[in-house]
């Protein structure tokens, strides 16, 4: 009898890592071909690049889900017949985290109500086709939603975290990132802009498509790649991940986009949270800091000495390559990190000092970077009142078209952005709480705005530039607060459980830098399938190592 049981378990062992790894097979398959092939498939040029890349992600997700659904049956069938379903029990106790008190509930339960009021939305939409589909926008509709959190849910509870996916992404970012410095130089290797308009040529890059959109992939590129060689402690794998920030330090400055400048904040005044508890990340901040700019001064260099091959820097990039003692910023930060070096090879010499405790790291220094944080906060909101109400926009020279809010600020984004709140405010309870529709942002500009906004800014928005008042006017309050509940609970989750993982952090920080560019930005499957991606790899990496041995 002892033989049986023993013969039994073990037989239960090899069904359950059969069923848990067909299912997470399939998963790693659909994430091979969505983190290599989705970011570098094209068609036609630009011509079609949003249908081109949309349909692929919808054919891998469905593909994933079909061939899922089709081995749970068979293997349900199978276990009911020979385990009396104990093993699908088991998978099924999986959906949901036991512990409503774990974040990742509130992760899960967030990412619900985003996905319920998107279906009720839709259900209550004038135009419930267009509000499914997603055809009259940029096939946001609730089709691609639902995809975005089954695709969600099936990789953060199924899917065996594997660390080559994470070289797959880099790898694939950095073909990308070097296409885009490409066509910087004019290069067009792809000769992909033959067949557009010479006037739109430096607008679209790489195999993304708009510049906007394109700094947002590489933004999650530089976030994930940053925090990899933060902390990765092998120099072979660190020289790799140093390798890849460079390049996507050029790629996202060579993008000319000014949503960049939202990713970089992201990621400076972020990584400090997370590497100034150790003199080792410290070290590796400033490393990071003195490569930003030297990369800049690189590319300052070689806009000068090809300046008829070069598209040029716009903006705040271009003011600080403007900037004449730009060479000895680079300098000192090389410096610093040179002397901190020094400092921390022998910090017992100076273990005595308070002010040299606070750079050897901890607690203490983090509390002082997050009040270094407040107050520049502080700042920039007193230079953008001062600027606005003040009334005193002149004093702060090529500064003001960033501070000065008006009608045209960001590309006539401050227009749209009162309009769409103008527009909310007329809406009924159920739209305030509900929306318009997914997606269908164009269709109630079109109804009730167009004449006004074609005379004011001569062009035509189908989106808010915005991706949480876009959701505010088209699935609503509930839906954008269960959006940023779960965007806020699965970065916390990464937080709480990451210190195991390095990917982890990773992905943190590529989920940090996409979200704060978003704001004055769209979301396009050409680009947010890899946010959902990231969130999905950094919540699976959570789920296992809290449920890992000790």
């Amino acid at each position: 009898m002892a033989i049986n049981k023993k013969n039994s378990s073990s037989l239960s062992e090899t069904f359950m890592s059969t069923y848990s790894g067909m299912v997470s097979g399939v998963i790693s398959v659909t994430l091979t071909l969505l983190l290599i092939v989705f970011p570098l498939i094209c068609n036609n040029s630009y011509r079609d690049i949003l249908e081109t890349k949309y349909y692929f992600y919808r054919r891998c997700t469905l593909s994933m889900l079909i061939l899922t659904l089709l081995f749970v049956l068979i293997m349900t069938a199978v276990d009911f017949m020979e385990f009396k379903g104990m093993h699908t029990r088991y998978l099924l106790s999986k959906i949901m985290p036991e512990d409503k008190k774990s974040p990742l509930f509130l992760t899960d339960m967030s990412v619900l109500v985003f996905w319920l009021s998107s279906a009720i939305s839709t259900a209550l939409s004038d135009y419930p086709k267009a509000a499914f589909w997603g055809n009259s926008g940029r096939y946001s509709g609730l089709l691609l939603i639902s995809l975005y959190v089954v695709s969600y849910f099936l990789i953060s509870r199924f899917w065996k975290p594997g660390r080559w996916h994470i070289q797959m992404f880099l790898f694939s970012g950095l073909i990308l990132c070097i296409i885009g410095i490409t066509d910087y130089f004019r290069m067009d290797i792809l000769k992909f802009h033959e067949v557009i308009l010479a006037s739109q040529s430096d607008i679209f890059t790489s195999t993304i498509g708009n510049i906007n959109t394109y700094t947002a992939y590489v933004g999650l590129i530089m976030g994930f790649s940053a925090a990899m060689f933060a902390l990765e402690e092998d120099p072979l794998k660190s020289a790799w991940y140093y390798l890849c920030l460079c390049i996507s330090f050029a790629a996202i400055i060579m993008g000319c986009s000014d949503n960049a400048y939202l990713s970089m904040a992201a990621l400076f005044c972020g990584l400090p949270f997370l590497l100034f508890r150790t003199p080792r990340g410290i070290l590796r901040y400033l490393v990071i800091t003195a490569t930003f700019f030297t990369v800049i001064q690189i590319i300052h260099i070689t806009n000068q000495l090809f300046p008829s091959r070069v598209i040029g820097l716009e903006s705040l990039f271009l003011i600080i390559v403007n900037f004449r003692w730009l060479p000895v910023v680079v300098l000192f930060f090389w410096l610093l990190a040179a002397a901190y070096w020094l400092f921390v090879k022998n910090p017992d010499r100076f273990s005595g000092s308070l002010p040299c405790r606070f750079f050897l790291g901890g607690s203490k220094t983090v509390r002082l970077w997050a009040a270094l944080m407040a107050i520049g906060l502080a700042a920039a909101c007193f230079l953008f009142f001062d600027a606005n109400a003040g009334g005193h926009a002149g004093r702060y020279g090529s500064l003001q078209s960033y501070l000065v809010f008006n009608d045209s600020w960001g590309t006539s984004r401050g227009y749209i952005w009162k309009k769409a709140l103008e527009l909310y405010g007329k809406f009924p309870l159920s739209q305030k709480l509900f929306g318009y529709g997914p997606d269908t942002f164009g269709l109630l500009t079109n109804e009730e705005i167009l004449t006004e906004m074609i005379e004011a800014t001569g062009l035509i928005f189908d989106s808010a530039h915005n991706s949480f008042l876009q959701y505010l006017l088209t699935i609503g309050l509930a839906g954008t607060a269960g959006y940023l509940a779960f965007l806020i609970s699965s970065m916390y989750c990464m937080v709480k459980y990451g210190r195991k993982e390095n990917y982890i952090f990773g992905a943190l920080f590529a989920v940090a830098c996409y979200t704060l560019q978003s704001t004055v930005n769209i979301d396009l499957p050409i680009v947010t399938p890899i946010l959902w991606i990231m969130i999905s790899i950094g919540i699976a990496g959570c789920r296992f190592t809290k449920t890992a041995p000790k």
